[in-house]
C-alpha cells in the first residue's frame, strides 16, 4: 500500500490530528504491514522508543521529531498545520466566506489536491462512525481550507467542481455539529452547504442540504416545518434529481407527515421513495454523499417510516431482515435494534 492509500485511512487521519501517537503507530504498523524497527527506520527513532511511545510509556513533544514524524511518514500537505483543540472552533468563519465569493474568476488551478481531498473524504464518510466525528473534525476543516483556498483561481466547470465538494465537507461539518449539540453552526454549515451547491450548479446536493436541514427541523420538534422543507427538497433546482437523492427527500416527506399524523400520506410517500431508491442499487450510480444508500438501507427506511406510521408489524419485519447487514456499523446497528425491539413490544 502506498503512503498516499495509507492517509486515506480515517482513522490514521483521526489519530494523527489527535497526536494520539500510540493509535497513530499501531494503525500506521498494521497498514502498511511493518514491524517497529522499520516504523523507527523512517521516522529516526530506535525501536525501543517506537515501542514505548505505542505502549503509551513515552510522549512525543519535540516539534522536531514530529517534523521528522511528517516528513518520514510522509503526512499530507493539508494534515501538516492540523493541531487538536479542546473546544474546536465551530461556527464558519468569515475569511472561509471571502474564498468562495471569489469563485468563478478567471484563471487556472491544480486539481491534483481536490482530487486526493475528494478520495479521502469517502474515507471520513465511513469511518464517521467508527471513530467519531469531532476527532475527524479538524481534518476535515483543514481540508476545506484547502478547497477553497483553490476557487479564488478557479473558472468554469472547474470552479463549480470545487464548490461541490466545498459544499460536501460544508454538510459533513454540520451533522458533526449537530451530533454535538452545536444546533446553531450546524445550521449555518448546512446553509453555507446549500448556497455553494446553488452556485455551482448541483441539484442533488441543494437538495441533500435542504433534506438535511428538514431531518434537523423533524428532530428538533417542528413536523410541519420539516415536512415543507423535505417537499421542496423534492424541486431543488431546474432540473430533475438523480432517483437516489430524490429518495432521501422523499422518505424524509414521508417522516414528517408521519410526525404530523398523515399517515396515508406518510406511507404512499414511503413506498415511493423505496421504489426510488432501489432504482439505483450500485454506489458508483449514486451521488458520492449517498454511498450508504444500498437497498438495506431503503428497507431500513421503509421500516422506519412503518414504525413511524404505528404500522408495528411490518416496521419489525423489515427491521429484522435488514439489521444483520449493519453489524460494521455499530451506531445505526444499536438505532435500529432498539426500533425493532419496541415495535415487537407493540405488536
Amino acid at each position: 500500500m502506498s503512503s498516499r492509500e495509507l492517509w486515506a485511512d480515517g482513522r490514521l487521519r483521526a489519530a494523527w490530528a489527535a497526536r494520539d501517537w500510540p493509535t497513530l503507530i499501531r494503525r500506521y504498523r498494521a497498514l502498511a504491514g511493518i514491524s517497529q524497527s522499520r516504523f523507527g527506520e523512517l521516522v529516526g527513532m530506535d525501536q525501543g522508543y517506537v515501542s514505548r511511545l505505542e505502549r503509551g510509556r513515552a510522549r512525543v513533544t519535540s516539534e522536531t521529531v514530529v517534523a521528522r514524524i511528517v516528513e518520514g511518514l510522509q503526512v499530507p500537505n493539508e494534515l501538516g498545520g492540523v493541531r487538536r483543540t479542546p473546544d474546536p472552533e465551530w461556527a464558519p468563519s468569515s475569511e472561509l466566506r471571502e474564498r468562495i465569493a471569489h469563485a468563478h474568476s478567471s484563471g487556472r488551478t491544480d486539481l491534483r489536491t481536490a482530487d486526493w481531498i475528494r478520495e479521502v473524504l469517502v474515507g471520513h464518510r465511513r469511518a464517521e462512525d467508527e471513530v467519531g466525528g469531532q476527532d475527524l473534525w479538524p481534518i476535515v476543516r483543514s481540508q476545506l481550507d484547502a478547497v477553497t483556498q483553490l476557487i479564488p483561481h478557479a473558472s468554469g466547470e472547474t470552479a463549480d467542481q470545487l464548490m461541490l465538494l466545498a459544499a460536501e465537507h460544508a454538510h459533513w461539518l454540520s451533522w458533526v455539529a449537530w451530533q454535538s449539540q452545536r444546533r446553531g453552526p450546524a445550521l449555518a454549515w448546512i446553509d453555507l452547504a446549500h448556497g455553494w451547491a446553488v452556485d455551482g450548479g448541483h441539484v442533488d446536493m441543494s437538495s441533500w442540504a435542504q433534506r438535511v436541514r428538514a431531518y434537523y427541523s423533524l428532530a428538533h420538534g417542528d413536523p410541519v416545518r420539516a415536512l415543507r422543507t423535505a417537499e421542496s427538497a423534492r424541486y431543488a433546482g431546474p432540473r430533475p434529481l438523480s432517483p437516489a437523492a430524490e429518495a432521501v427527500a422523499v422518505h424524509q416527506a414521508a417522516m414528517a407527515a408521519a410526525a404530523c399524523a398523515e399517515r396515508d400520506r406518510a406511507r404512499r410517500l414511503a413506498d415511493e421513495a423505496h421504489e426510488l431508491a432501489v432504482q439505483v442499487p450500485d454506489a458508483h450510480e449514486r451521488p458520492g454523499w449517498l454511498y450508504w444508500l444500498s437497498p438495506v438501507r431503503a428497507r431500513l427506511q421503509h421500516a422506519d417510516a412503518a414504525y413511524a406510521c404505528h404500522q408495528w408489524a411490518d416496521a419489525a419485519a423489515g427491521f429484522k431482515e435488514a439489521l444483520p447487514a449493519l453489524a460494521g456499523y455499530p451506531r445505526d446497528h444499536a438505532y435500529y435494534r432498539a426500533r425493532l425491539e419496541d415495535a415487537e413490544r407493540r405488536a
